[in-house]
């Protein structure tokens, strides 16, 4: 998108969206014969793998390297005792699905598996591969369907019954106020390593940012719902200045992290983040687990 002259200023506005499109398309049944030499383990009827298909913009393919197969997330590398598949007993996460599900100690060649959770108002579920855009390998790992904040069991094993584990996982809401700080600290961060001053908290315009995060929730997209652009949420002070915007949403801006490395992965993005122009960001981020994409992010960079 072009940049354009307001009052002598320059605005870059910016736009990205990942259409993470789930497409719950049936429970996957799944069954096996085994030889008379193969261990027979009864599992429940009830199997918790769901069938989907996860769409995700370009701009998220280079955010994680997964060519080398490795797990991202918060399992150890520790070896995992015999017939088991993790070394921990609890895990936390956030209602955002900030990791998959993985097995841990490096595991190989486990082959079909089942996941189950006890509790599918906590979890429903878990879809049948996992976000390797986000660092997960499908072989060890899960994307779990999150319903709400408590605690589930999660339950997991091989079909061929050599391995069978639990976890206990919590799921707690998210830390709002918290994790928009966060990007204001990842982005200075960014700006440091290019030898650039940080950037102020954007008190003037910090409803604003607030305000077009909701508004994506109505139409993703620099034109907001009335049909005014979106510097009318802060506009420039009569004696001039620049701003710009970063938008984001769906299921790979799921945390701070995820958020600033997908817009430092996008050149046009990066170029707002990395501006010598702004002095200041107020960040906005709604999550709203009815909403299409759950997850809405909002830059508004300004000099006022």
């Amino acid at each position: 998108m072009s940049a354009a002259l307001i009052k002598q200023t320059r605005m870059t506005i910016l736009l990205s969206l990942n259409a993470a499109a789930i497409l719950v398309a049936g429970i996957l049944i799944a069954s096996a014969i085994w030889g008379s030499d193969r261990e027979f383990r009864a599992v429940s009827e009830r199997s918790d793998d769901i069938e989907e298909n996860i769409e995700e913009a370009e701009v998220l393919a280079s955010v994680s390297d997964t060519s080398s197969g490795k797990t991202a997330g918060w399992i150890s590398s520790d070896p995992v005792g015999s017939g088991e598949l993790w070394n921990e007993t609890s895990v936390t996460i956030f209602e955002t699905a900030n990791i998959d599900l993985c097995v841990g100690g490096n595991l190989k060649n486990l082959g079909s598996m089942y996941w189950q959770s006890s509790n599918q108002d906590v979890i429903s579920g878990f879809y049948s591969t996992a976000r390797e855009w986000l660092g997960y390998s499908r072989a060890t790992c899960r994307y779990p369907a999150i319903k709400g904040p408590g605690t589930t069991t999660v339950t997991a094993g091989t079909y061929d019954g050599q391995r069978h584990d639990s976890l206990t996982v919590t799921v707690v809401e998210v830390p709002v106020e918290t994790w928009k700080r966060e990007v204001l600290d990842l982005v200075n961060k960014e700006r440091e390593k290019n030898g650039l001053t940080a950037l102020e908290w954007g008190t003037t315009c910090e409803a604003a940012a607030m305000i077009r995060a909701r508004e994506l929730m109505t139409s993703y997209a620099h034109v907001r719902p009335d049909g005014s652009s979106w510097e009318t949420a802060c506009p420039l002070p009569e004696t001039g200045g620049s701003s710009g915007e970063n938008l984001m949403a769906g299921n790979a801006a799921v945390s701070p992290e995820t958020v600033v490395a997908a817009w430092m992965n996008s050149p046009d993005h990066r170029a707002n983040i990395l501006s010598k122009n702004f002095t200041k960001l107020a960040v906005g981020f709604v999550f709203d687990r009815d909403a299409k994409y759950k997850t809405y992010w909002s830059q508004f960079f300004s000099t006022y």
